[in-house]
């Protein structure tokens, strides 16, 4: 069985984000830039799903300029066995990729798509389920759990409510939550190995997906700073200042 797994390119969780002071978008330069956290849990499965016997094949799909090479070596140090990218210099919003996800699909013909519920750059959340609806595969979105038995999937969604266990048929599209595993450390010598894994480079436009995005960004701005805490003297002021001055109760 083969399994693809898209990921992102996003900036490090751990660096503090500035915005462009024309608020253009967010500022890049000399920032250090990670695989999306929630892509490399989802990398973490497909390779554990491997490595039972599940699996034959992880395959690695990242779209995006050339730098985006560096996050699918990652992602071919972690386990995966190969990688593409679909290469453009577009910002692309959700639904190109997901087009551009499912032409690959067709190519590819995996049993198995594992991508993060959502990258931490633009936290959209979109793009899992609008593959699976192109693709006319079954979905189960915010897996904290994945049992793959014969042609069938369990996969055990986080919800508002508690847990909730869909069965799929494969071919499928999974999108993975934050408790569905942690993610291994790449070791020095899988990074050297992974120099020599296959990376196959395509142009995104020539899959035939229309790439002029139709969703524009008006302004970014930074969150506001948040007030310094006040002492109060009584629960009568508390309720006081919860009532006129935050106006919760």
């Amino acid at each position: 069985m083969k399994i693809l797994v898209p990921v992102k390119r996003v900036i490090d969780y751990n660096v503090k984000v500035r915005v462009k002071a024309d608020q253009t978008g967010v500022d890049l330069a000399n920032v250090k830039m990670a695989l999306n956290p929630f892509c490399e849990i989802a990398v973490e499965e497909a390779v554990r799903l491997k490595e039972a016997g599940v699996a034959t094949e992880v395959v690695a799909v990242s779209i995006g300029a050339k730098a985006v090479q560096e996050q699918l070596r990652t992602a071919l140090a972690l386990g995966a066995d190969r990688a593409i990218h679909l290469e453009t210099e577009h910002n692309l919003d959700s639904l190109q990729v997901a087009k551009l996800l499912a032409k690959l699909v067709e190519e590819e013909q995996p049993k198995l798509v594992i991508l993060g519920k959502q990258a931490i750059d633009s936290d959209n959340n979109q793009t899992g389920q609008m593959l699976a609806a192109l693709t006319g595969m079954g979905q189960g979105t915010f897996a904290s759990k994945v049992v793959v038995d014969g042609d069938k999937v369990q996969v055990t969604r986080e919800i508002d409510g508690g847990l909730q266990t869909v069965e799929l048929s494969l071919p499928a599209v999974v999108s993975t939550d934050l408790r569905l595993n942690e993610p291994r450390y790449a070791s020095l010598p899988n990074i050297m190995k992974a120099k020599k894994k296959p990376l196959d480079v395509k142009a995104a436009d020539s899959l035939g997906v229309n790439l002029d995005s139709k969703v524009s960004t008006l302004k970014v701005t930074a969150p506001p700073s948040r007030k310094g805490g006040v002492i109060v003297e009584s629960v009568a002021e508390l309720v006081e200042k919860l009532k006129h001055e935050a106006k919760v109760i």
